[in-house]
């Protein structure tokens, strides 16, 4: 076999389906965020980056860059091991316990990533507990989906958000067989939030534990920054609550919170926790200090639903994008350029989808969408592109998946100046 030829033909036919993903080369500057300067065969510029999942800012936060400078004097660099080893640093231990106080629960695992944390912990459960049946909200993440599928065992996929097929689905299955209900708070894809409550319940009634997954939720909802189910008063009637370190906390890793046991289980029992270096003193020391503002601060909370909500009043405006834009997306991973008026301009994320389907979303971080950044938006318009209803985190725009569009060069997610030139129209 060409074992290069192979690469390079699923790579082509990757180009031809518009799905080839291209990194931007950015360089955040600490203080001017989401202001970034991206780099490019045609030079470098400054943008603004609308896709980043930094949603509150506090990536940049002086707290949290200062724990963390104080913690790689302190401690070094690495964790030194695995956390099983000798990896286990202090900062860990009091991360652990604010995460477990944060979501009402005896205790809490953190993991080097959310993806590992959902993955790591849905495997363990699907491997090691007898007969039991996972049940899966079809729009669960890909972390979710192959944690329950490396498992082997058996998973019941239930229609997105949709509690009488889950109600349906439960029934019909062994009644006597251990069950378990994953699903996410709040999908990042649409925006939409999960019937908590009506899930909670149905768990209840046919015995099974619940699974939660609150990445895009935690730290932006609840008054202390524990996500939807703090923020319905639900979080003590879930089993496990699993959430990020990255995204609304600005740093990097992943966690559940659960019952001491059921963490003590994970902890001794996950291939994906032992066998893998704990995270650096400083990363658990970044992510320490960002809980613990949010927990006492609704100021950050607070500016995000102000910069959605301003953001979403311009969008409600009929619609706003170009079809070149849109076409430039279909072929590229990241689209970003200035504006005629010479001022920096956005950077928009093709989200994973089904290959039919693509998604346009914005991401207005807390500190982005003020005083005339807003006005970037107000002078695009087209006719062939229909908005999903607004939700609470933002906006999606699905549309079909388009050909390739003629006016991009190459491959690069940069149109070209001299063919593209109904981007910068009004």
């Amino acid at each position: 076999m060409d074992y290069e030829a192979f690469f390079n033909e699923r790579l082509s036919d990757l180009r031809s389906e518009g799905r080839y993903r291209i990194f931007a080369d950015l360089e955040r500057t600490e203080g001017t965020f989401p202001r970034a300067m991206i780099h490019s065969p045609d030079g470098s510029r400054e943008v603004i980056v609308w896709c980043s999942n930094d949603y509150l800012g506090m990536g940049q936060h002086p707290a949290v860059v200062s724990a963390m400078k104080e913690a790689v004097d302190a401690y070094g660099a690495g964790a030194g091991g695995t956390r099983n080893i000798a990896g286990t640093n202090h900062l860990h231990v009091l991360l652990e316990s604010e995460l477990a106080t944060l979501h009402r629960k005896e205790a809490a695992l953190t993991f080097s990533s959310g993806y590992m944390s959902n993955w790591a912990t849905l495997t363990t459960l699907g491997t090691h507990i007898p007969d039991l049946i996972v049940f899966s909200d079809a729009a669960n993440h890909a972390s979710m989906i192959e944690g329950i599928r490396h498992s082997r065992c058996e998973r019941i996929v239930w229609r997105h958000n949709d509690v009488r097929d889950l109600d349906d689905k439960l029934r019909a299955a062994d009644p006597h067989a251990p069950k378990l209900i994953a699903f996410e708070s709040l999908y990042s894809m649409d925006g939409d939030i999960a019937p908590i409550r009506d899930i909670c319940n149905l768990a209840e009634n046919y015995g099974a534990m619940t699974y939660l997954d609150e990445v895009h939720a935690v730290g932006m909802y609840g008054h202390t920054g524990g996500g939807i189910a703090e923020s319905q008063g639900l979080s003590d009637r879930l089993t496990i609550i699993e959430g990020t370190l990255a995204k609304a906390y600005g740093v990097m890793g992943g966690y559940i919170a659960a019952s001491a046991a059921l963490c003590d289980f994970i902890r001794s029992f996950a291939s994906g926790f032992i066998f893998t270096t704990a995270l650096p003193p400083a990363l658990a020391a970044g992510a320490l200090a960002s809980i613990r503002h949010l927990k006492k601060s609704p100021f950050e909370r607070a500016r995000h639903q102000d910069r959605v909500a301003r953001l979403r009043a311009l969008l409600v405006e009929p619609p706003f994008l170009t079809s070149t834009i849109l076409a430039t997306l279909s072929r590229s991973s990241l689209a970003t350029r200035p504006n005629a008026s010479g001022y920096p301009t956005f950077s928009f994320g093709i989200s994973a989808f089904t290959r039919s389907q693509s998604t346009i979303r914005l991401s207005p971080v807390g500190p982005s969408v003020s005083g005339s950044r807003l006005h970037h938006f107000t002078p695009m318009r087209t006719s062939n592109t229909s908005l999903a209803h607004s939700r609470p985190c933002g906006r999606s725009a699905r549309f079909p998946k388009r050909q390739p569009d003629p006016r991009v060069c190459g491959n690069r997610c940069w149109p070209s100046e001299q063919r593209n030139s109904s981007w910068n129209s009004g």
